[in-house]
């Protein structure tokens, strides 16, 4: 598509994203950091929207600005533990087992289970190109990128009580708990496209987009009981990219 004036369309295409995560265990008196792991996701899967947008075009050089809104929904997770005592120990490695009077009963091991999904995206960008042929556009394009995140997890574990030095008061109690955050994150975007007129005021496109949310964190406090006896704090950082591939149509209203 060549030429000035407003345009507005819709897409269709598929995106595989990219979720590099930490996931942290600490002690709620002091956060001391007890546990730390690393693991990543790649989230795929179809994605559509629509764009509008201007093109400006002096001779060959088409320069102009666009924005688009994506529906997504893709989402992935990652599992975590802070591990019980080893064999021979009382206590793990967040959590205190039972001295009793003869013997002891050992910690046990907490889960973590985190979920994120990006729910929705857009895109605010120039676009500047050279019309290679008179209806045949090639351009690059970059600027600003946000989008919706949501995060939600759930804790596992069983807390062993009861007094030290009594056999009698011991207990092994099951607690549980959840959360959901959901956050809309600011970031970058670029990427490039081809872009063709196939009848008067029509133009199809092929076009790939990097998009980089940056980071997503957030902790909070479970019924686990620490070793000190406070609540023990899980937490998470996430750092949100995607990659997209999609097909578009649009349609240019008036210009020359």
């Amino acid at each position: 598509m060549t030429g000035s004036g407003f345009y507005a369309g819709l897409n269709v295409g598929y995106g595989w994203g990219g979720s590099a995560m930490t996931t942290d265990f600490a002690d709620g008196r002091g956060n001391a950091l007890l546990s730390s792991s690393a693991g990543s996701f790649d989230p795929r899967g179809v994605i559509g929207g629509g764009q509008i947008g201007y093109l400006w075009q002096r001779e060959m050089l088409v320069e102009g600005v666009e924005a688009d809104f994506q529906g997504s929904g893709r989402k992935g997770g990652i599992d975590a533990l802070c591990a019980g005592a080893p064999d021979g120990a009382r206590d793990g490695v967040c959590t205190p087992g039972h001295q009793g009077d003869n013997t002891f009963d050992p910690a046990l091991p907490v889960a973590f289970s985190l979920t994120q999904k990006l729910d929705w995206f857009g895109t605010v960008r120039g676009r500047l190109g050279v019309a290679v042929t008179p209806r045949v556009l090639f351009y690059g394009t970059g600027g600003l990128a946000y989008g919706g995140v949501v995060t939600s997890g759930n804790v596992s574990g069983i807390n062993v009580t009861g007094s030290p030095g009594s056999g009698d008061n011991l207990a092994f109690t099951p607690v549980a708990s959840s959360f959901s955050s959901t956050t809309t994150r600011v970031g970058w975007s670029a990427g490039a496209g081809l872009e063709g007129a196939f009848a008067d005021n029509w133009s199809a496109r092929l076009e790939y987009l990097y998009v980089d949310l940056g980071t997503v964190s957030g902790s909070f406090a479970t019924p686990v009981v620490a070793l000190s006896d406070a609540p023990l704090i899980v937490g998470y950082r996430s750092r949100i990219t995607d990659n997209i591939l999609r097909f578009g149509v649009n349609y240019r209203f008036s210009g020359t």
